[in-house]
């Protein structure tokens, strides 16, 4: 039987190999070199700001197309939905009843015509016979009323044929702009009206060029104006704000338009302006009632702090940056952040000029712990292109 001391012999030799192994990973352990990390300095500038709003396309103008006179709807003369040119015949009614009431006022016309004459030529005679007092006074003036009669319902019936001519126009209903042509109203063969339920026809909305509604809070025009007055944006000449719109598929339109209105009252009901930019259409691309969003572009941001995306980490409820400090330590520093610019964020509260950000390695990077520098790979006070 082996004796005790020599048991332990062997236990502490088989032990001390691996406290040897323990004691060196230790060591090297603590002789691990800090992490590279990517940093940026923080350089305020002066970049532009991008305000978002969602927004609905509408026609620069939407005509309603109406019956001017009552009749039968014979025909239509255009391809719903298509564009249509001003002047362009678009429905017919029965022309028959005006026609004839057209040349019934003819022959009034002639009538009233042929009764001037007469009274003109008696006018003409009783003159020198009134001279030489061969007619009474009263036949005198009798004949100067007569001619002023005539004259009278000449000028009427020339009226009512002037009436049925444009009422027989009438007949004929054609594009008052060019755009493009809604479906039709009513079918043909109906009895359609210049009343307000049976007259509307169709309806023409002008696609070029076309206009964007939207709207904007109060909070953001009230946060806007400090921000003037205090000297932190620059506000473009005459206020002219340019403006660009993303369609439904993130596509943006290619040609930018400029905000033409905004309202000069709150809408009590959902504390916000009204406002409306003017888009050039040329190519009819834009639709009225598509929905948008609306890019307003124009004002500068003087002395903004720019961080890259990447940068900032969620913890819990706050943004955080991780910072290095003189003695390239890591210091986590939570900070507010207002509108996204290209790949970066705009930082509000919690960063200043000097300010070391780590960009890259922010997963390897431990607050309170060293870090080495590494080249940066872009800068936060360069603009964001897109």
């Amino acid at each position: 039987m082996p004796h005790p001391l020599s048991r332990l012999s062997v236990l502490l030799a088989s032990l001390i190999p691996v406290l040897f192994a323990a004691c060196g990973k230790s060591q090297e352990a603590k002789h691990l070199p800090p992490p590279p990390v990517s940093v940026i300095t923080i350089a305020p500038a002066d970049v532009p700001s991008v305000y978002e709003a969602v927004g609905q396309t509408a026609g620069y103008r939407e005509i309603e197309v109406r019956a001017r006179v009552e009749g039968i709807l014979l025909k239509r003369t255009y391809t719903e939905g298509k564009p249509v040119k001003e002047g362009q015949l678009l429905f017919q009614i029965d022309p028959a009843p005006y026609r004839a009431a057209l040349d019934q006022a003819r022959g009034v016309q002639a009538q009233s015509r042929a009764q001037l004459e007469k009274a003109r030529l008696d006018k003409e005679r009783i003159i020198p016979l009134y001279k030489e007092n061969a007619v009474s006074k009263k036949d005198y003036d009798d004949a100067f009323a007569a001619f002023d009669t005539a004259t009278a319902n000449l000028d009427s019936a020339n009226a009512k044929l002037q009436e049925a001519q444009i009422n027989l126009d009438y007949t004929n209903v054609v594009a008052p702009i060019a755009g493009m042509a809604s479906k039709i109203n009513v079918s043909e063969g109906s009895l359609v009206a210049p009343t307000a339920n049976g007259g509307l026809l169709t309806t023409i909305a002008q696609l070029d060029p076309l206009y964007a509604n939207f709207s904007f809070s109060e909070a953001d025009q009230l946060g806007l104006q400090r921000a003037e007055k205090e000297g932190r944006v620059i506000m473009p000449k005459s206020r002219n704000f340019e403006v660009e719109l993303q369609l439904a598929d993130g596509s943006l339109y290619a040609t930018r338009g400029h905000v033409d209105f905004a309202d000069s009252k709150v809408d009590p009901a959902t504390g916000t302006i009204r406002a409306r930019a003017i888009v050039p259409n040329p190519d009819g691309l834009l639709l009225p009632g598509q929905f948008v969003r609306v890019r307003i572009h124009g004002v500068t941001m003087k002395g903004a702090i720019l961080v890259p995306q990447r940068s900032v980490v969620q913890q819990q409820a706050d943004k955080v940056v991780l910072t290095v400090n003189s003695k390239n330590v890591v210091e986590p520093r939570p900070v507010e952040l207002g509108a996204t610019h290209g790949n970066s964020y705009v930082v509000t509260r919690g960063l200043k000029a000097g300010d070391r950000v780590i960009v890259d390695g922010v997963l390897k990077a431990k607050p309170g712990s060293p870090v080495s520098i590494a080249p940066a790979q872009s800068a936060a006070s360069a603009p964001a292109t897109r």
